[in-house]
């Protein structure tokens, strides 16, 4: 069943899109007043926007009514959640209420380790001989401040 009315809400689809656009324009209309556009129509000056109009709403009356009632199929078919497989997740668990307005929530029973730090691990290689750096001549003066002038 459900096969056959998303084919026919993919027709129905297709067929306002195809409505909405053979119809014209407002400013299409302002040629028909002198004649000029009421030759090259196949329903008549009138009869055309007539129809698409007509036909446009009721198709889109249907869709909507087909998408009301699939959304309202699929939350009426959809399994309870007591029937469904969580596997790990289907134990029975205690709900959790919230805490009144004003108090803290009690502590978890859940007892928890503390948590400890890795042992610090060198993957710094040592020397074997000390390096010496040689240090500029200026390096160990402080810098000058450039002259205030006014």
């Amino acid at each position: 069943m459900m096969l056959t009315l998303n084919v026919v809400y993919v027709l129905v689809a297709i067929a306002i899109i195809a409505l909405v656009l053979m119809q014209r324009g407002s400013g299409a209309q302002a040629g028909s007043g002198f004649g000029a556009g009421a030759s090259g129509t196949v329903f008549g000056s009138r009869g055309a926007s007539n129809f698409l109009s007509k036909s446009t709403k009721w198709l889109a009356v249907a869709f909507f009514g087909i998408s009301l009632f699939m959304a309202w199929y699929a939350t009426h078919s959809a399994r309870p959640p007591a029937q469904q497989n969580l596997g790990v997740m289907s134990q029975q668990q205690a709900p959790v209420s919230p805490a009144p307005v004003g108090e803290l929530p009690k502590p978890s029973t859940v007892p928890s380790a503390p948590i400890q730090a890795p042992p610090a691990s060198s993957t710094v290689p040592q020397l074997s001989e000390p390096v010496e750096v040689e240090s500029a001549p200026d390096a160990k003066q402080p810098p000058v401040a450039p002259p205030q002038g006014g």
